[in-house]
């Protein structure tokens, strides 16, 4: 435990940077993946095909491949992200696909009674999905989607390959300091993630269960 004392700055640091690239990544997957189920069952067949390219593209692209190229290959072309953006931008892009097709399958939960329902008194389709479709397709994919966030929180820990002092990086770093301590380093960083995933997982019973009630 001293040990984990003494280096408690930067277990601390790595903490923060973990939590932001996480709740980031997590903002841009929301907004991004809702637009792509929206154009997923779009009536406009294009909107569709990109859509379902970038979803199927994605969710078959080991998240590695895409963090190299982002902070890697798009410098070839003159566009150079830090790593920090960098890593937020390749979890968000890539949990985005997986958000689309959790947000997807609560819409098509939904009784097209509802959508008929919304073009009959003269709501437009984007009016319809956002008024009406929407809000109780989020309300049965609760559960997925904390799944999908609580895999992203894990799947951060990549960045700690591409310079970024994440919690991850902090193994190497403090067992090659004093490889006598790695099972405290270990518990510190497991621990560390757990302050993380176990209350994002509570807040997601927590969400299901008045989503219930309301329903």
């Amino acid at each position: 435990m001293q040990f984990l004392i003494d280096n408690f700055n930067l277990l601390w640091d790595a903490f923060l940077t973990t939590l932001s690239i996480s709740a980031l990544a997590g903002l841009v997957a929301l907004v991004l993946g809702t637009l792509l189920a929206a154009a997923r069952v779009s009536p406009i067949p294009p909107l569709r095909g990109l859509a379902t390219f970038y979803v199927e593209t994605f969710r078959n692209t080991p998240l590695t491949v895409v963090f190299f190229f982002l902070i890697f290959g798009l410098p070839q072309i003159d566009f150079v992200l830090g790593f920090f953006p960098g890593a937020v931008l390749s979890l968000g892009l890539y949990t985005a696909a997986f958000v689309c097709e959790a947000v997807r399958s609560g819409i098509n939960a939904i009784s097209t009674g509802q959508a008929e329902a919304s073009r009959a008194i003269g709501l437009t389709f984007g009016q319809s999905l956002r008024e009406v479709v929407l809000p109780q397709a989020f309300r049965t994919v609760v559960p997925p989607l904390g799944n999908v966030f609580i895999a992203m929180v894990k799947n951060s820990s990549i960045a700690a390959g591409f310079a970024v002092s994440e919690l991850s990086s902090l193994l190497p770093r403090l067992v090659n300091a004093n490889a006598a301590q790695l099972s405290a380093v270990l518990v510190g960083v497991v621990v560390a993630y757990m302050l993380i995933t176990l209350p994002l997982a509570f807040l997601v019973h927590h969400v299901e269960r008045r989503v219930a009630i309301l329903r």
